[in-house]
């Protein structure tokens, strides 16, 4: 007999998700993560008296009203509204692109001033774009892509746009009112106490074992439940035996600086090509914090080798056929679920993620 009905493989949030409705609906539930800690890419670390975000900004947004009604079950949120602003040479500009940054770059005031502007910075774009570059010409005109993409995005995936492929950026918003607001989500914020506290709350009573590599114990591990929930990267679930996927990684240096207040905002982003790193995030703007120190984060955007952390998956059409031969063969695993961001090899805004972890759940207990 296993000692468990479900052992989760990884305690971010679709295992914490999976793991307390299981758990609610009277399962034996075991998580285990590699990492020293829960809470996967969202966790946060107080340093200072901050909530520090350690594997990049998160911040929690969405349409859906059952999931936001869901995650307040383990979290009280603030009011933080994402407004990144973007700096090209020492030049600030507000992001998304909207009349604000319309204004600081031409010196526009009217949404059809802006509008005639792009139009005419459009003309001669490429009808049938070939890549990036021409795709988001195309788009923006030429100012807005060599000010506020084309650094950027080069950074971001170590290479010319002239050599990405268009689909990178199928679509770019643009915004002709002067709302700072990044996203158009109904409801937006993050944990007042850091997404830590949220996933410990979502895995309370649950047992957790941390530092345990599913794929080096696996006979052993997957032995003591039932079924396995597997959220680790699925091309290492199988032995990499089609080749590993791949990933885009980020490499962060994280400092506290003996001043209240670094740059005025959470999330600045170096759009130019010369500055080295993508963004400096200071957590404390996250929370409106008071605090007499800061902590702040450069975020590089690096190459992924196996054994390195993967963040973005590479979805080209090599990949995603690549992807499709692991499903298959995952479709044929039985006994174990594959679910979140390394397992279906997909990037998942976090309500989205919570969302699936809910159906994979609702499907597993009813079905």
């Amino acid at each position: 007999m296993a000692q468990y009905d479900y052992l989760i493989v990884g305690a971010g949030l679709f295992g914490a998700v999976f793991a307390r409705e299981a758990t609610d609906a009277g399962k034996r539930c075991l998580v285990i993560d590699r990492r020293a800690h829960v809470a996967g890419n969202v966790y946060c670390e107080e340093i200072e008296g901050i909530q520090v975000h350690r594997y990049g900004a998160h911040i929690f947004h969405t349409d859906d009203t059952a999931v936001w009604q869901y995650v307040q079950r383990f979290a009280e949120f603030n009011r933080y509204t994402n407004s990144p602003i973007a700096n090209y040479h020492g030049e600030i500009y507000n992001m998304p692109f909207n009349m604000n940054t319309f204004h600081a770059l031409w010196g526009v005031v009217t949404p059809q001033q802006a509008q005639e502007k792009i139009e005419q910075q459009r003309r001669g774009a490429a009808e049938q774009p070939r890549n990036l570059e021409e795709q988001a010409i195309r788009l923006v005109g030429t100012d807005i892509y060599e000010k506020l993409i084309r650094g950027y995005t080069e950074k971001q995936w170590g290479r010319a746009c002239s050599e990405l492929p268009a689909f990178i950026i199928r679509r770019l918003p643009v915004r002709f009112t002067y709302d700072n607001n990044y996203f158009n989500s109904r409801y937006q914020g993050i944990p007042i106490e850091g997404y830590t506290a949220m996933v410990e709350r979502m895995l309370a009573g649950i047992e957790v074992r941390l530092e345990t590599d599913f794929i080096k114990e696996r006979e052993t591990l997957a032995a003591l439940a039932a079924r396995v929930v597997y959220t680790g990267p699925i091309d290492a679930y199988f032995d990499f035996c089609f080749g590993p996927l791949e990933y885009r990684s980020l490499r962060f240096e994280t400092e506290v600086l003996d001043t209240p207040n670094f740059q005025g905002n959470a999330v600045v982003n170096y759009t130019d090509r010369e500055t080295p790193f993508t963004r400096i995030i200071e957590h404390k703007h996250f929370a409106f914090g008071q605090q007499e120190k800061t902590v702040v984060t450069r975020e590089y955007s690096a190459e992924w080798t196996p054994g390195t952390e993967p963040y973005y998956p590479i979805n080209d059409e090599r990949n995603q056929a690549l992807y499709e031969r692991y499903r298959a063969l995952a479709e044929q695993e039985a006994g174990v679920r594959f679910g979140g961001r390394l397992g279906e090899y997909r990037y998942y805004d976090m309500d989205k993620v919570i969302a699936s972890a809910l159906a994979a759940a609702k499907e597993e207990l009813e079905g």
